[in-house]
């Protein structure tokens, strides 16, 4: 007699650049949620399948839980809050690195209100040496009765698989939600997005904060020279912050389009003529009709 197959939704919540994105890209075995290490650069619930003979696990990559400065910081917060009663585990990644932080106890204070499984993903676990994990552990087992405690380096993939197998264990019978060869929901259009985003955040520094979007404006193929033509708008919120993505000469913007363009190729298997064009929207982030118009789920209080 055949096992039966199981599925479920799994959330992975934490504070800002804890790792939930690399260790989602890891899992995966590709890159659909963008890295940085700035933090807050997960904007958008990002699903992400993952599919075996025997279950399918659909992710879900939530902004980092922080104190929000604007409404887009709201937006975030709440949006990653709401996602912890949709699903049927939850994993709480901390920075082994970092330790214990306030924003810890503002997500447990969440995670009382549920009544799903939670496991404890202790991150980054190469980062310190093998003593000094313990104390941490203790630390956070006082705070909250988690059903499982996993050290894991999503950069390394060390402790990953041990990870799935204990996520396999929790998961429900279910049926399979996705064709198993789909390991994202969400359409090309918002990973291109996503992509360029990610240059920009990678390229700029700490000279451009938070204060980009990016819009796709147009993808078309063009059967006939057998390309992808892509035109994308990087909205900024100040003209000083205009210049710095142009750079010299376009210097900037053109590194930029290069480095995405050869990313988003490999993810859409074929050649990309990618236009980037950069306007000042002031203060975009606090316009609720802005975010919606850029992709962003406005939640009422």
């Amino acid at each position: 007699m055949s096992k039966s197959f199981k599925s479920g939704f799994a959330a992975i919540v934490g504070r800002p650049n804890v790792g939930k994105s690399t260790l989602l890209n890891r899992v995966l075995g590709q890159k659909i949620a963008i890295m940085s290490d700035k933090a807050q650069t997960t904007r958008n619930k990002i699903h992400g399948i993952y599919t075996t003979e025997q279950e399918q696990v659909v992710f879900i990559d939530t902004p980092g839980i922080h104190k929000p400065k604007h409404k887009l910081g709201q937006m975030m917060t709440s949006l990653a809050l709401a996602t912890l009663n949709e699903v049927d585990l939850v994993l709480f990644l901390i920075d082994a690195e970092q330790g214990y932080g306030r924003g810890d106890q503002f997500i447990i204070d969440f995670l009382n209100k549920t009544s799903v499984p939670v496991f404890l993903i202790v991150n980054k676990i190469d980062k310190v040496h093998p003593d000094e994990l313990l104390p941490l552990i203790d630390r956070y087992r006082q705070l909250y009765t988690f059903k499982e405690i996993i050290p894991v380096s999503a950069l390394q993939g060390q402790n990953v698989s041990a990870l799935m197998e204990q996520i396999g264990s929790y998961l429900p019978e279910g049926p399979k939600y996705y064709p198993e060869d789909q390991i994202t929901d969400h359409p090309e259009r918002f990973i291109v997005a996503e992509l360029i985003r990610e240059k920009i955040l990678h390229l700029t520094r700490d000279e451009v904060p938070h204060a980009i979007a990016v819009v796709i404006d147009k993808m078309k193929v063009d059967e006939r020279r057998q390309l992808t033509e892509i035109q994308a708008t990087i909205m900024v919120e100040r003209t000083s912050q205009k210049g710095i993505i142009i750079g010299k000469s376009g210097s900037m913007l053109k590194k930029i389009g290069t480095l995405a363009r050869q990313e988003i190729e490999a993810l859409i298997g074929s050649k990309v003529f990618l236009e980037l064009w950069v306007k000042v929207d002031k203060n975009w982030r606090d316009k609720e009709e802005e975010l919606k118009n850029f992709g962003y789920t406005v939640q009422d209080d």
